[in-house]
């Protein structure tokens, strides 16, 4: 064996130790790093137009668009985030003393004739139902307090992970061209084909963030807003599961606004049951008005494959997971592509 090949060989296994123990030393902070790439990728055109406003001065053009990233989104998530940790554990409390068994079952004695007539045995039926309810609700509920909790009794790792997102986020805003070129020139593919991926990966972003999950979070805003209107309890707690109920078609949201109508008709309220199903159809048009202005044409991923792929990448990464498990799966579909349009040869032609 050659000097050259033995240097080789150590080389590589001195770079494998060494990128170990970088991705061991880095490790902690991965969620806040990913999340601040993809919030660099979303937040491109506002970083452009101040770049452009402000002649080109690149730092302070990403400052002034981190400044607006800052109040735009924490302060509105550290107002929701402290709600839904307050109404969760109202909620949880209410559901271990058997407080809202007895308003349901008071719903259930005022509205029961009425509902005999066309559902026979309804009253044991949701009597049922409702001790399955408690059960699945304490198991999320108490899954929802502990990640929260943890965020907000944790707050010095909670700021730190906050520092390191916007500290990344302004330095892959100001260097996020010069960045995408040493990863062009660090790849062993050949530019063009790195190109294409770093291509489709920015639409991929913007189509799953911006025309997806943006989307849903503004249906779920909006029927939140209606649940507090119309006197829906705990409407921050159902918002939230809104968003989620929004990526699954075509019910999107009537699954928790359909329910909470039927609340709070059976509460003695028709008339704000009548205004909770109005605001329903209001809500379901906000995909139909705003969905073609956000949607970025090109990737496109199945409605199934985007529930899952929250649901999943909740469960796997974590709260960030709302926004990694769909881009996971975006970046896979994304080389998957890349491949079968290579055929079995290089990837350049």
């Amino acid at each position: 064996m050659s000097d050259r090949t033995v240097q080789q060989y150590f080389l590589l296994a001195l770079l494998t130790v060494v990128g170990v123990t970088v991705f061991y030393i880095l490790q902690p902070f991965l969620a806040p790093i990913a999340l601040a790439a993809v919030f660099a990728v979303v937040l491109q055109p506002v970083y452009q137009r101040a770049l452009k406003e402000l002649k080109g001065s690149e730092a302070l053009a990403a400052f002034v668009t981190l400044l607006i990233c800052l109040v735009v989104l924490l302060i509105p998530l550290i107002f929701f985030g402290v709600r839904l940790l307050n109404e969760s554990q109202q909620l949880y409390s209410s559901i271990g003393s058997g407080e809202w068994r007895t308003t349901l079952d008071n719903a259930v004695q005022t509205s029961g004739p009425w509902v005999e007539r066309y559902v026979p045995d309804a009253s044991s039926k949701i009597a049922e139902i409702s001790s399955s309810i408690d059960t699945y609700a304490k198991q999320l509920l108490s899954w929802l307090i502990s990640n929260l909790g943890v965020a907000f009794s944790g707050l010095s790792a909670f700021f730190l992970g906050l520092f390191i997102f916007f500290m990344t986020l302004y330095y892959f805003l100001r260097d996020g061209a010069r960045l995408c070129r040493y990863l062009v020139r660090l790849s062993p593919l050949a530019d063009a084909d790195d190109k294409k991926i770093l291509a489709r990966l920015d639409v991929a972003v913007s189509s799953v963030v911006r025309g997806k999950l943006l989307i849903a979070l503004i249906q779920g805003v909006f029927a939140g807003v209606g649940l507090a209107i119309f006197g829906v309890p705990n409407s921050v707690i159902w918002g939230l599961v809104a968003v989620i109920a929004s990526l699954v078609p075509p019910l999107g949201t009537a699954l928790v606004l359909l329910p909470a109508a039927l609340y709070v008709f059976l509460a003695g309220d028709p008339g704000s049951a009548l205004g909770l199903i109005l605001w329903g159809v209001a809500a379901g048009t906000v995909d139909n008005i705003i969905g073609p202005k956000l949607m970025s044409s090109g990737t496109e991923q199945h409605p199934l494959l985007m529930l899952l792929a929250v649901l999943g990448g909740i469960a796997f990464f974590g709260p960030v997971g709302v926004f990694l498990g769909p881009l996971t799966v975006s970046l896979f579909q994304t080389l998957l592509s890349i491949h079968i349009e290579s055929g079995q040869g290089s990837l350049s032609r």
